[in-house]
């Protein structure tokens, strides 16, 4: 962790808090997210709120940015802060006086706590405040607290034009056509979007994703400390790690991981979608004789009446949906079943028989983690523990089939 705490006050218009829409957890060890909406007075934005945590380069000279600076200095129509989406802050917590109209802010870690949208907003306000008035233009401000179990989702989820722009690019390269190359006899070919704006139903993101989970080159299936977090904490760093891979081995693509991984991709993909669909199968219960899966937190249980659930890739029909927390560590635990031969990738031993025979132990160790954390999947997913416990059940189960044979 990187902790390096600072603490910035300022006076606000207004201030509110938004209560979390969720029943709060009998269990103290729980983060829940708040988030809590400001309204400032431009003139009051301090000059130094944290930047480290946004993904962005502020580019002053776009038309947006101009269309920014323009509505801020606008004397005559005072409604910057309608037409501006404002600031996203991450802090460790934020108290209020209302005495004073004063907040404070706590941010305490630099990896997680900042500025995480609205980083133009915020650099052409500091650049510009000096030719307005008191009361004349206002800002919003969302303070959000305890995220730091989902952070890389929030900071994706508010800043989807980067990663946007980033597999537009390498579609408009042609830097996927292997991924469309090994895929092109699956139901789903004809459903996976590579390009902004595209509307079909699974993103190329989330392929390259679980494809990180396999890279051998990468994570070494012989060390027990190298883990492919990032899959699930991460999403713009596995399709960084993607496009990099493509552009490093344009001369030798025979190097590169993802064409090594060609020929196991749509087992990959098949893994996870069974895995999917069957992590009910696959729960045993706890030691208290709770056996019934939607009641873990984080699972969704389908009800009558609704759309049925239907898993990402082959469209199974499902009862749960579970947490993505729960799916990549076990997912990625398979990473212990290939190996390279003849500069290809392959299975040392047959993956789906693998998750037939201990599927429930990997579930099972992965719920009772998740409780372990404070009923918490995101920090299930992240947790370090759980990834090579998980990888060590599957790597033994590999050694003993070896054995057997």
């Amino acid at each position: 962790m990187n902790y390096q705490e600072k603490i910035i006050r300022f006076k606000v218009a207004s201030y509110r808090k938004i209560p979390n829409p969720y029943v709060a957890s009998e269990n103290a060890g729980e983060k829940k997210p708040e988030m809590y909406m400001l309204i400032c007075d431009v003139l009051n934005v301090p000059d130094d709120i944290p930047m480290g945590t946004n993904p962005r380069e502020q580019k002053l000279t776009t038309n947006v940015s101009k269309k920014i600076r323009d509505s801020l200095i606008n004397h005559s129509d005072l409604n910057f802060y309608l037409l501006n989406r404002g600031l996203l802050l991450s802090a460790k917590s934020i108290s209020y006086s209302p005495v004073k109209n004063e907040v404070e802010i706590v941010f305490e870690d630099s990896a997680y706590h900042g500025n995480v949208d609205g980083g133009h907003t915020y650099k052409i306000i500091k650049e510009n405040k000096k030719l307005l008035e008191p009361h004349e233009q206002f800002v919003k401000i969302e303070v959000v607290t305890g995220v730091e179990d989902m952070f890389e989702q929030l900071a994706a989820a508010r800043n989807t034009s980067v990663q946007v722009k980033d597999k537009s690019i390498a579609e408009l390269e042609k830097r996927f056509e292997l991924i469309k190359h090994a895929f092109s006899h699956e139901s789903f070919y004809n459903d996976i979007n590579y390009k902004e704006f595209d509307t079909k139903r699974i993103d190329i993101t989330d392929i390259l994703s679980i494809l990180n989970l396999f890279n051998i080159d990468k994570y070494d299936t012989n060390s027990n400390s190298s883990f492919p977090i990032s899959s699930y904490s991460g999403k713009k760093t596995c399709t960084d790690a993607y496009i990099n891979a493509s552009k490093a081995y344009e001369k030798s693509p025979s190097k590169n991981p993802y064409i090594k991984m060609m020929p196991i991709m749509v087992d990959i993909i098949k893994i996870y979608d069974c895995l999917e669909a069957h992590m009910s199968d696959f729960y045993k219960g706890n030691s208290a004789g709770m056996k019934k899966y939607g009641a873990i937190t984080g699972v969704t249980t389908h009800k009558s009446g609704k759309p049925t659930f239907e898993s990402k890739f082959y469209q199974n029909k499902m009862d749960y949906i579970s947490p993505k927390g729960f799916l990549y560590p076990i997912l990625g635990s398979f990473r212990a079943l290939v190996e390279e031969k003849d500069g290809k990738y392959q299975w040392k031993i047959d993956p789906m028989k693998v998750l037939k025979k201990i599927g429930s132990t990997l579930v099972n160790v992965t719920i009772d983690t998740s409780r372990g954390l404070g009923n918490n999947p995101n920090a299930t997913g992240k947790s370090q523990t759980l990834w090579m416990n998980l990888f060590m059940c599957v790597k033994m189960e590999t050694m003993q089939e070896r054995n057997d044979k």
